[in-house]
């Protein structure tokens, strides 16, 4: 697509996988939709964690912030989904199309990845992804977290969506730099400056999401939220934490229908961080919450 530079989106790619632990890895896992790219950090004969990013430029990669910790307690495999910017390359037209694919292909990564069962967290529409998976295969599934989980528990605000279209229709630098500028109250430093924790947008990972626009992505799968009876007869130990400044939907919504909804879940509000500054510009304390979540503390 014009515009889109790989040699650019590579170098935006390798500065921020450069923020993970020295001893991360890259491994690739070949699927009936195409090669996976998943990052790996940790100790091999850990309990497997299956990370999955947000939608739009977000990649593996945006994990930097948490992974040291969170390789502290588990092997941790960050991937690239298929279809979407990153280092995943869709086998030919084969990319997911719908749920039931998506699934598919989380069940042959597994696979892939030695993994008969795994804890499983996501980001956005990451989060989406992982709550259809754990419905689909409960048995493999050990905890699952949820980090601002979107069109799960309640749809998007019409202002947001009124800002993100023209970002989806016709990706730039400059809209996508706005756009995150706008929901996320955060600014870009000055050239040289060190970025101040909570107040400003790491550079890298911005360079990276604008890196991203005019990726030759295809149409991501998207549906209805997980149908209710189906929440409500998941058995999977849930942590669900929100971000309290999102600007993509209610956050009190959101808790307050999971927490009808999902019999065995832990809520908690992330204050002073909006939906697009996770996981990178998390709270410091977050990366402790989801080790000791993970841990059965």
């Amino acid at each position: 697509m014009a515009g889109y530079d790989g040699e650019v989106f590579r170098v935006a790619y390798d500065k921020v996988l450069a923020k993970w632990p020295a001893e991360r890895e890259a491994l690739t896992v070949a699927t009936p939709f195409g090669a996976t790219r998943v990052n790996a950090c940790g100790p091999r004969d850990a309990p497997p964690l299956l990370l999955l990013p947000g939608g739009g430029g977000a990649t593996s990669v945006s994990w930097y912030a948490q992974i040291a910790e969170l390789a502290r307690i588990r092997r941790v495999y960050a991937v690239d989904v298929i279809g979407a910017p990153g280092l995943s390359g869709p086998a030919g037209d084969r990319h997911p199309r719908t749920v039931a694919d998506l699934t598919r292909w989380l069940d042959v990564l597994l696979d892939g990845l030695g993994a008969a069962s795994a804890d499983l967290g996501g980001h956005s529409y990451g989060g989406w992804i992982a709550l259809h998976y754990a419905l689909h295969a409960p048995a493999r599934m050990r905890r699952l977290f949820l980090l601002d989980p979107t069109q799960c528990f309640a749809g998007f605000k019409a202002a947001y969506l009124l800002r993100a279209l023209p970002v989806l229709l016709r990706p730039t630098p400059r809209r996508i730099r706005a756009f995150l500028e706008w929901e996320t109250g955060m600014v870009v430093p000055p050239a040289r400056a060190q970025p101040r924790v909570g107040e400003d947008l790491d550079p890298d990972w911005l360079a990276l999401q604008e890196a991203a626009a005019g990726y030759p992505a295809a149409k991501p799968v998207t549906g209805p939220r997980p149908a209710p009876d189906a929440l409500r007869a998941l058995d999977t130990r849930v942590l669900l934490l929100v971000a309290a400044n999102s600007r993509t939907h209610d956050p009190r919504e959101v808790v307050a229908k999971a927490a009808v909804l999902l019999p065995h879940v832990e809520t908690a509000v992330l204050p002073d961080v909006s939906h697009h500054a996770l996981p990178h510009a998390a709270p410091a304390a977050l990366a402790g919450r989801l080790t000791s979540f993970l841990s059965g503390r």
